[in-house]
């Protein structure tokens, strides 16, 4: 299971960028794929996560309304559009992938709050939001 995440870089307070998430290893049929991010000081934090079967989706308050995850199935891609960014979005963005179990999405049954723990992750990309 591999992970490589790209696409951050310097924006200015609302503008945009789409993070990607390039996997391989596996399908996105049988993984969850999650978004955190974590700053300077701050503790890992939940952005967003897309279940396996890539129709549920899930998002922490703070970027409700401005971050759409998404999905490539025949790319083995997730996309996480970043819109209005803001200063307080400023950190490193990673992606992880949690195995559904058969019973259980890992997105759909814990939501954002369990990313950071999925099994795998990839290394991250900065993204930062000048005011």
């Amino acid at each position: 299971v591999q992970l490589q995440a790209s696409g951050g870089g310097l924006v200015q307070a609302g503008g945009s960028l789409r993070l990607s998430c390039a996997t391989s290893g596996f399908t996105l049929d049988y993984y969850a794929i999650g978004w955190f991010r974590q700053a300077p000081g701050k503790e890992r934090e939940g952005v967003s996560c897309i279940s396996s079967g890539g129709a549920r989706t899930r998002y922490a308050d703070s970027v409700t309304g401005r971050f759409t995850i998404s999905r490539e199935r025949a790319e083995n891609t997730v996309y996480l559009q970043m819109n209005n960014l803001k200063p307080e979005d400023t950190a490193v963005y990673y992606c992880a992938a949690g195995p559904w179990t058969g019973a259980m999405d890992p997105c759909v049954a814990y939501g954002v709050a369990n990313i950071p723990d999925f099994g795998s992750k990839g290394q991250g990309t900065q993204v930062t939001v000048s005011s």
